[in-house]
């Protein structure tokens, strides 16, 4: 699932007559390379969720069909759901028992992806987070045995816990890429529009969420025009071969 209905709120003024993840990166689109992405991890289903111009992200996905995968649409365009309320509205378009890897379309990575489902299968993870040692405005925290165990907003104080306060944490930062079982889609309770992270710290109680944080590579967060800027003269500056790993 390629999270595609955000406002684009920051990242204005690209975003005022354009969705966010039709804003380029050199001549590509956000959305474009995310597609290539999943085509290169041989996915046969996408689904896209829509909302803010939501006629422009369609009319693209209509032009940019694939042999490879079959595209569908997850309509928000009444209310937007947010990550969890998002996942949600969308479990009827999922195949059946199997993994469903979600993809924030505002995100540019060269990290080999297929290690991240490879990771999940072994450990059997009910989900699997990319995540980084970087500065956040929000953490998600990890224990010794690699799995989530809270959330801290740094710059309010606020923390929530899995169980009860663990010492010898790690803080890292969601880089907005991750896989969770089928199944999770049973275990999710509230309704409506709401974020994922305050379901997984009640789901992580009963079920291991694991951190994915040793992969490599380059990752990029599009979340505002200088941030934009950065990733793209990066991008770039790559060589042809060197670009062609953040397809």
């Amino acid at each position: 699932m390629i999270f595609a209905a955000g406002l684009g709120t920051r990242l204005h003024p690209y975003t005022a007559n354009c969705p966010k993840a039709l804003v380029k990166i050199g001549q590509f689109t956000l959305l474009e390379i995310a597609l290539k992405k999943m085509q290169r991890l041989q996915v046969k289903r996408v689904v896209v969720n829509v909302h803010h111009h939501a006629g422009q992200i369609i009319d693209f996905l209509k032009k940019h069909q694939s042999r490879s995968f079959e595209i569908v649409v997850s309509d928000e365009t009444d209310q937007l759901l947010d990550t969890g309320g998002g996942l949600r509205k969308a479990a009827s378009l999922f195949t059946e028992k199997l993994p469903i890897l979600i993809y924030n379309a505002d995100v540019l990575t060269s990290a080999n992806l297929n290690q991240l489902l490879q990771m999940h299968e072994n450990e059997k993870n009910m989900a699997t987070l990319m995540v980084q040692n970087r500065n956040a405005s929000r953490f998600l925290l990890f224990d010794d045995n690699n799995e989530l165990c809270g959330w801290q907003n740094p710059k309010t104080g606020e923390e929530k816990w899995v169980t009860h306060e663990q010492d010898n944490i790690i803080k890292l930062g969601f880089n907005g890429i991750q896989i969770v079982d089928y199944t999770i889609l049973d275990l999710i309770q509230q309704t409506g529009a709401f974020p994922i992270i305050p379901e997984y710290l009640r789901i992580a109680a009963k079920h291991r969420i694991a951190a994915w944080q040793n992969w490599q590579g380059s990752w990029f967060d599009i979340g505002t025009p200088d941030k934009l800027k950065t990733a793209e003269n990066y991008f770039l500056s790559c060589s042809p071969d060197e670009r062609d790993n953040f397809f």
